[in-house]
């Protein structure tokens, strides 16, 4: 297959960013020490970790928060313009 038949690279359909390198990192823990501890595999922690994943369950979310002792904002944030809810709607401004 030549480079031209190739499909173009994946364009992530979110803005969600993900910050466990930096929550490790803060809690001197290694992804396999998380790992062992939250009950969730390796695979999927660096899946997560590199921004490959296309989503989370609430309960691994859950694990992850209890085992770093984090809230979930703390792994997680939007970089998309900035959003307003309100009693009216969603508006987007940036």
């Amino acid at each position: 297959m030549s480079r031209s038949d190739q499909p173009p690279p994946a364009v992530p359909d979110h803005h969600i960013e993900v910050h466990l390198d930096r929550v490790l990192r803060a809690r001197g823990m290694t992804l396999t020490e998380l790992s062992e501890r939250a009950g969730v595999t390796i695979v999927n922690l660096s899946i997560l970790k590199n921004g490959h994943a296309r989503a989370i369950r609430f309960s691994t979310l859950t694990k992850l928060c209890q085992v770093l002792d984090c809230q979930p904002g703390d792994l997680l944030s939007c970089a998309s313009a900035r959003v307003t809810v309100t009693d009216q709607g969603t508006s987007r401004s940036g």
